[in-house]
This record gives structure tokens, C-alpha cells and sequence, in this order.
């Protein structure tokens, strides 16, 4: 994570029913944060972000950071397809702080696009 905007790497790539820590490191000097999600609930959250810029969150798909500091989000992915990630803090979405984490199918499982795990 740096003020650039974006995260290195930009795309993962897993195995269903694989458990991974994303360990994210903030080396920009401002607050950016990890959340895991489909577009879709990614860009509502965002929009939620922009009405509310000073919230705080926590839930078990994202990891908030402060400048200097490192967090992570242990994950188990427990479908194939694709997961996003974005940075949700006001003009960061925007602006291109995205990734996505690429879930392989595992030997005999069903193929389903989802963001394995993800509750509400």
C-alpha cells in the first residue's frame, strides 16, 4: 500500500479451500485499508465511505492501516472465481486502489464466482 494508489501485488492467486494471510504493509503517509468483496458490495461500502469519511470499521474481509503500520486479513477462500479487494477510504477506490485475487478450482469442486466466506 503507498499513496500511489495501489497495492503490489495487484492480482493473487489461490486455491479453493486454500487459507491465506494477506499481510499488507502501509508505506504511504496516509491511512489506506484492505477490503475483500465483490464489486458490486465494494462499491456500495465505498459510497457508504464518501457520505461518512471519518467511519471506522472492522469486519472480519478488510484490515484498516495506519501510515508506517502493517495489518492482515486471514481468509479462507472457500469458492472459485474471482474476490476483489479495494481500498474504501474517501478518493482511493477512485482512484484506482483495486486488486483481485484470483481462486482456482480445486480438483472435483463445483465452480462458483463468489468471495468464499464472506458474511454480513
Amino acid at each position: 500500500m503507498t499513496d500511489s494508489m495501489r497495492f503490489t501485488p495487484g492480482e493473487i492467486s489461490v486455491r479453493q479451500g486454500e487459507t491465506v494471510r494477506l499481510v499488507v504493509k502501509n508505506s504511504g503517509a496516509v491511512k489506506h485499508e484492505l477490503v475483500l468483496g465483490t464489486p458490486e458490495e465494494l462499491r456500495a461500502h465505498y459510497a457508504l465511505m464518501l457520505k461518512t469519511p471519518g467511519m471506522e470499521h472492522a469486519d472480519d474481509n478488510m484490515v484498516s492501516v495506519a501510515p508506517g503500520k502493517a495489518g492482515e486479513v486471514v481468509w479462507r477462500f472457500t469458492k472459485a472465481g474471482n474476490v476483489h479487494f479495494a481500498c474504501l477510504q474517501p478518493g482511493h477506490y477512485d482512484a484506482g486502489m483495486k486488486g483481485l485475487v484470483k481462486v482456482a478450482q480445486a480438483a472435483g469442486a463445483s465452480k462458483t464466482d463468489g468471495h468464499g466466506g464472506h458474511k454480513h
